[in-house]
């Protein structure tokens, strides 16, 4: 039975009231007494829905404007700071134009230059960082730009009215201009990394709709749903539409087609969340021998399902996406690169010690050398497994502290590999010898 035919026959009223929720026009206005009243539903009911419209991204709710049906976000294009967003980073005090707080802006400007060069910087939908400056405060807002006062500095009564007018918020900050272009720039940053890690929910359909079993029906019942979809496992459901179990052709061998799959599924099975990573997936189905993983809310209620191809490929296909921003262990590795001298059954990764990469005591972190071996391990996995991989365990050794300015090389051994492990030895050294060594084991991911 699929989650379409579920809603059909069982649905909630409060599943029905979301159905309702997601068919109502982008840009419409919704309240608790609203939906009570339009539905004929309690308010405790329209409140529940509302709430777990907002989870499903169908709705936002935002303070002295309400809650308003909106797009459901995707992820497959950056997500923009809002003004909202950018007043919580500065620590900023609003002054006018709360009704364009949930805008986006698309850039920054920094108003250190005169106001006729300033104008030709500033348009619609960015923010100009500024001080006391009144003139270009009213300037950016006429442009339909949002305004940042820096220093503390605040404006006047007829600036915070064309604000209102305009529906762009004017904030004021007590940080410098320095100080917040940079706190802005690194949430900007941060936002790029988050972009480029896959959510299970980026490779989701939530309209497939996925084959499942209640509660109450029969051994006999499942081998007609494998024979219909030529499926072997199906998630069971509760009333609620809650996942409790998961039944498998292995589960019913042996049993009469009149035995109840209450008795014979697995109840603790594995689920997952659609905000969490593609590769926390695949490591769970891996090591727990999952071929499908169901995709639930926090009330466990079932949204989809993946399985185990889908999850391998989408990897594949994030280690093909191109960078955009970088992550701390991008930046200790980008100086060290893979020479094609051999070194017994691995290669030989050269680099030099950055300023960047010193510790307390004025030498190389052991935290930045654990990274630079576990870099060179993975490089290796990669070129002689040709496979996905997770690092499972690593033991590390410093046998004595390298100075600043250093070349060090680092040598990673394959020392045994099957189909599900590879064990590893790295070393690293630099013009005195060893320094550093580890010993790493890294899960291989195989689609079968």
């Amino acid at each position: 039975m699929s989650i379409e035919e579920q809603h059909g026959e069982t649905a909630t009223k409060r599943e029905k009231l979301i159905q309702l929720i997601e068919k109502m026009k982008i840009g419409t206005k919704l309240s608790v007494r609203s939906v009570a009243e339009q539905f004929d539903v309690s308010e405790g009911t329209a409140y529940k829905a509302i709430k777990e419209a907002e989870t499903l991204g169908l709705v936002s709710t935002k303070e002295r404007i309400g809650t308003v049906r909106i797009e459901r976000k995707k992820r497959g294009s950056l997500e923009r700071l809002t003004f909202a967003e950018v007043a919580d980073i500065v620590e900023g005090q609003l002054y006018g134009g709360a009704a364009g707080l949930d805008k986006s802006l698309h850039k920054f400007v920094i108003g250190a230059m005169e106001l006729a060069a300033m104008v030709r910087y500033i348009d619609a939908g960015s923010l100009l960082i500024v001080g006391n400056r009144e003139g270009a405060h009213r300037c950016a807002l006429e442009q339909g730009a949002g305004v940042l006062i820096t220093g503390g500095f605040g404006t006047s009564e007829e600036v915070k009215q064309l604000a209102d007018r305009q529906g762009l918020p004017i904030i004021s900050s007590k940080h410098d201009t320095f100080t917040v272009a940079s706190m802005i720039n690194r949430a900007m940053f941060d936002r790029l990394i988050k972009q480029k890690i896959m959510l299970v929910e980026d490779i989701v359909t939530y309209s497939r709709p996925v084959e499942t079993m209640r509660l109450g029906e029969t051994v006999g019942d499942f081998h007609k749903l494998s024979v219909r979809t030529g499926g072997s496992r199906f998630p069971v459901l509760d009333d609620r539409g809650r996942v409790v179990g998961m039944m498998t052709l292995k589960d019913a061998e042996g049993a009469a087609a009149t035995q109840l799959i209450d008795k014979l599924m697995t109840r603790h099975l594995i689920t997952a969340a659609p905000n969490i990573p593609i590769t926390s997936a695949a490591h769970t189905m891996v090591a727990e021998g999952i071929d499908l993983l169901p995709i639930v809310d926090k009330n466990r209620k079932l949204l989809a399902a993946i399985s185990r191809s889908e999850v391998l490929e989408a990897m594949r296909y994030t280690g093909r996406q191109s960078e955009s921003g970088e992550t701390f262990d991008e930046l200790i590795g980008a100086g060290f690169a893979k020479t094609e001298e051999k070194e017994g059954a691995g290669w030989v990764y050269r680099g030099k010690i950055t300023p960047q990469m010193s510790g307390t005591l004025g030498t190389i972190s052991e935290g930045v050398l654990v990274a630079l071996m576990t870099q060179a391990a993975r490089g290796l996995v990669r070129d002689f497994g040709k496979r996905d991989h997770m690092v499972e365990s690593l033991t590390s050794y410093f046998v004595r502290p390298i100075q600043l300015e250093s070349e060090v090389r680092i040598v990673p051994k394959l020392l045994e590999m099957s189909r599900k492990n590879a064990k590893l030895e790295v070393e690293l050294s630099d013009a005195h010898g060893l320094a550093a060594k580890a010993m790493l084991t890294a899960q291989l991911i195989d689609p079968f």
